[in-house]
């Protein structure tokens, strides 16, 4: 990981540069999550209501994923070392507003500000590690890079609470300004421009119909939740959605220089890699939004040790992530995934039983295997897909496997979390009981809590036993098609 040559044919020391993109993209991932354990608080502290409280989630993740897509054509437009120092300026920037917000509406701001640069620092991460790594080592990169993709989000909601119970929640921003700061000061020394850049025009109308088309999908299946698949808001946002995103790739397809080049799709390898880890991220994201509700609602635990609960698995994803990536290199993808896949549906099945008397131990152990599982299978797939794709299709590759991710989390979630309350509200008691048997009531409402909570994880283990099916179609290597081998040209 010693001296490298940029773009420039300059020498540059590459393991400082990935130090410092690691910790920033790091700080910025984070975010995602950080919240959620802090949402009472600052219900208590703005006088607002759960649902206007989850616009700091909702709204980050929507902006999130409507800056991936654009992403690729910013890295292939602008100097990589300067679009990245940007990226983190922004953030930089939320963070300072999120920090000193006298009202709701100035930190919802600040958020949506933060995640304009989370956007683009998280696919720019990944397209930077392949860039700098021949083939032969992206599985090495691929790991370090799952560091921050997947333990990131993972230890949010621990540090979250135990931040909460100590200071304030202005502290959860806090403390990452001075880190911020840092990281921008080193980019101007370490950071360098590796990508190849092409002075391309900005389609507007490419954004707008991205806009509009992801906007509206990540926000139908974010409100099922709360209003329900049958709501009219959930049903229009994800029909304008769907079709703004058909108009969207049909614009892709036809266009000369493309804004989104998905045609990264015709090599086979990239498409079962993409659907892989978007198929592992519904089973893990939704997962990890039903335990904590389990751990807080049934047994009664703090958010604090709930998130803490949940530590152990997110620290195995840390470790294993690296460890993993350098097994890829040596071994290949298919027989990690297929390994990772069976762990995690293996580690999934004890959730479907799960009871009011259920050991804290227990949860702890079968979460741990299952992220065990989702480490073995995560960037081994991903590295697979970008290793088939030639090296100027990279960062779309990177931005279109993203995107996809980011919209089978929604999905996943959106799934898993509507099962949970349809099936817990149709097994619930008459309110007659509760006047007449008042204790039978409350038992009758656990099992039915119980229930729901049954069949997410039956549905949950579903989409476990699909990403399995599909890792013995992965490639071991993603050799390259004859598509890739001529750059991606027809």
């Amino acid at each position: 990981m010693g001296n490298a040559v940029d773009k420039n044919g300059k020498s540059y020391n590459r393991g400082l540069m990935i130090i410092v993109i690691l910790i920033g993209t790091f700080c910025t991932v984070l975010n995602q999550t950080i919240l959620s354990t802090a949402f009472p608080t600052i219900m208590k502290a703005f006088d607002v209501n759960t649902s206007t409280v989850q616009w700091l989630t909702t709204g980050f993740m929507m902006v999130n994923g409507i800056m991936i897509p654009v992403s690729a054509w910013l890295s292939t437009r602008f100097n990589s070392k300067w679009l990245y120092i940007s990226a983190m300026t922004v953030f930089f920037a939320g963070t300072i507003v999120c920090y000193i917000a006298p009202n709701f509406a100035t930190l919802l701001i600040g958020r949506l500000i933060q995640a304009l640069g989370v956007g683009v620092t998280m696919p720019l991460l990944q397209t930077i590690m392949l860039s700098i790594f021949p083939p032969a080592k992206r599985g090495t990169a691929m790991g370090l890079a799952g560091i921050v993709i997947g333990l990131a989000p993972a230890i949010g909601p621990t540090l979250s609470g135990w931040v909460i119970d100590n200071w304030t929640w202005r502290d959860l921003f806090g403390m990452i300004i001075p880190l911020m700061f840092l990281v921008i000061l080193a980019s101007f020394w370490f950071v360098r421009s590796v990508l190849d850049t092409k002075k391309t025009g900005i389609d507007l109308l490419s954004i707008v119909m991205s806009t509009i088309g992801f906007g509206s999908l990540l926000y139908g299946f974010s409100s099922v939740g709360e209003d329900g698949w049958g709501s009219t808001t959930v049903i229009s946002t994800l029909i304008v959605g769907v079709i703004f995103i058909v108009l969207f790739i049909w614009r892709q397809l036809t266009m000369k220089t493309p804004f989104l080049e998905f045609r990264v799709y015709r090599s086979a390898p990239f498409t079962v890699s993409a659907i892989l880890s978007s198929v592992t991220m519904m089973a893990m994201v939704g997962v990890e939004m039903v335990i904590p509700l389990y751990l807080q609602i049934v047994k009664g635990m703090s958010a604090f040790h709930s998130g803490l609960t949940l530590l152990a698995g997110a620290l195995m994803m840390g470790i294993m992530s690296p460890i993993t990536g350098r097994a890829v290199d040596r071994f290949g993808a298919k027989r990690l995934s297929i390994l990772g896949m069976s762990l995690l549906t293996l580690g999934s099945i004890p959730f479907i039983f799960i009871t009011k008397s259920t050991s804290t131990l227990y949860i702890v152990f079968f979460y741990a295997i299952r992220m065990f599982g989702i480490s073995m299978t995560m960037m081994p797939a991903t590295t697979v897909g970008m290793n088939s794709l030639p090296i100027n299709l990279l960062s779309h590759g990177t931005a279109v496997n993203n995107t996809q991710r980011q919209v089978a989390s929604s999905v996943g979630t959106a799934v898993l979390i509507s099962i949970l309350t349809n099936v817990t509200k149709s097994n619930q008691p008459g309110k007659s009981m509760l006047t007449s048997n008042p204790l039978g009531y409350r038992d009758h409402m656990i099992n039915a809590t119980l229930t729901g909570y049954h069949a997410a994880f039956a549905i949950s283990l579903l989409f476990c036993i699909l990403a399995l099916i599909t890792a013995f179609f992965l490639k071991n290597r993603g050799q390259s098609s004859d598509y890739t081998k001529n750059g991606g040209e027809d």
